[in-house]
């Protein structure tokens, strides 16, 4: 009696030490978070497990109010959305030189010299220029909202707009090319090229989407996803060309279609990105063997395959102009309005011309 109630006391010691270990750790992590939080002037309160932000005003300058909106999108989990908040910022000190700038300096004087730094000095495109511009007028917005500045419009003489871009997109004797290549010393850019075409196949399939694809998406013939951007439903008819691919790549331990992400104990959004990099690189590189006229990435299968479905004299209210639109939102709504039938129709007539 008296060895087992040793026992049991050692017992709950160590329980209790790993329970106190792990408590202090989190402890250590959340006071980490809080003076993270404070150095960019947010404090936070926890109401019903959320995060709710309140802006001190005195002595906030513009750069650390972006800061803290970066922390609080991470925090609600828009890492894609976190990410390009904290690409603009940076690049916007890059044009500052590291200086920071109060609200008051925030005028039209300003981000006109930005937006001539963004196109003379970096050399992008008018639609990268404005895309940096609507990002740090959202920021400037959100500001006028919480009351740390008074509305001056300073974004009014700089270019916001969106002007469509040349069509990304290669022929159906192109696809033809890339899916005949003699890839087999190449694997890696084997892998990019079966991802590239099954993309294609997927009337045009998001690389994010495929990568969280799920071995459980897949079932009596169709393959269901939800967009990661738009949370869109989408149902496709699943094809012998696309069973192929995945049935090369097959791994009966994961969970996931594809071999995209890897290891699930490790990060999975810096997998995704860390492969969509790697494929499009060797996809440039097919399309220069191939002597293409355009850059080949995973985007280009997307807008080829609404490209030579309108060709093909599918309607063009069924591929809604192949996914050309101003916005994607109003692509996805032309879609979404047709029975699946019909679409899944123009997809397999698409595939056999290949």
């Amino acid at each position: 009696m008296g060895k087992n109630r040793k026992r049991q006391e050692a017992t709950l010691e160590e329980i209790m030490n790993f329970v106190d270990k792990h408590v202090r750790a989190d402890i250590m992590k959340l006071e980490s978070l809080v003076n993270q939080l404070e150095r960019n002037s947010f404090f936070y309160v926890g109401i019903d497990k959320e995060i709710v932000p309140s802006y001190a005003g005195s002595g906030m300058s513009f750069c650390d109010f972006m800061r803290g909106l970066v922390c609080q999108l991470k925090e609600m989990g828009r890492y894609r959305t976190s990410e390009t908040y904290e690409a603009t910022l940076n690049s916007f000190m890059r044009f500052r030189k590291g200086k920071d700038v109060s609200f008051g300096e925030i005028n039209s004087d300003l981000m006109l010299m930005y937006e001539a730094y963004l196109i003379h000095a970096k050399g992008l495109a008018k639609n990268s220029s404005s895309f940096y511009m609507r990002i740090l007028r959202a920021v400037y917005n959100r500001a006028v909202d919480k009351k740390l500045v008074v509305q001056q419009h300073p974004f009014r003489q700089v270019y916001t707009g969106v002007d469509k871009t040349k069509k990304r997109a290669v022929s159906l004797n192109e696809i033809r090319s890339i899916k005949r290549l003699d890839l087999s010393a190449k694997p890696r850019m084997d892998f990019a090229r079966d991802m590239f075409l099954l993309s294609f196949y997927t009337r045009g399939m998001s690389f994010i989407d495929m990568a969280y694809l799920k071995k459980s998406n897949l079932a009596n013939g169709m393959l269901s996803y939800r967009r990661h951007k738009t949370g869109q439903q989408l149902t496709i008819k699943w094809e012998q060309c696309m069973q192929a691919i995945v049935k090369k790549y097959s791994r009966e331990a994961s969970a996931y279609l594809l071999p995209i992400i890897k290891n699930i104990h490790v990060d999975e959004r810096k997998q995704y990105i860390y492969a969509a990099h790697n494929i499009n690189r060797n996809l440039k590189l097919i399309g220069q063997r191939l002597g293409l006229s355009i850059s080949l990435t995973m985007y280009v299968a997307r807008h080829s395959w609404a490209s030579i479905a309108k060709s093909k004299n599918i309607p063009v209210s069924v591929i809604s102009e192949g996914m050309g639109h101003d916005s994607e939102s109003t692509t996805q709504i032309y879609l979404s309005s047709f029975d699946n039938v019909v679409i899944n129709e123009a997809n397999s007539m698409i595939l056999a011309c290949i």
